[in-house]
């Protein structure tokens, strides 16, 4: 298993366990998995990040509609927008990344 999954299952048990336990530092461990998940594994594609940035923006819209199931809609949409934070790091990551691939020289110059 290579560390791109680890950290992703990481980052979902600790999305799903902010929901049940109380911590005043769930967003911030969330964004940091993010961060280091988007250091690890930068996306060079222009359409993966345009997905991730749009995955960061939506989820948390559409996971609003979920507290209109009894019982446990609320919990999903809590997850969901855990899941939204962790992405959200990784958004901020590559856009750091790909800053620096922008501003850096090329290897020729």
């Amino acid at each position: 298993m290579n560390a791109d999954k680890i950290l992703t299952i990481v980052s979902l048990l600790v999305a799903i366990l902010a929901v049940f336990v109380a911590l005043d530092y769930w967003a911030l461990i969330l964004v940091l998995l993010g961060l280091l998940s988007g250091f690890m594994n930068s996306e060079s594609d222009p359409v993966q990040r345009m997905v991730l940035l749009v995955a960061a923006i939506g989820l948390p819209v559409v996971a609003n509609q979920l507290d209109a199931i009894p019982v446990i809609g609320g919990y999903v949409n809590s997850i969901i927008d855990n899941i939204a934070i962790a992405i959200s790091g990784m958004v901020i990551a590559n856009f750091i990344m790909a800053m620096v691939d922008r501003v850096k020289p090329a290897s020729g110059d």
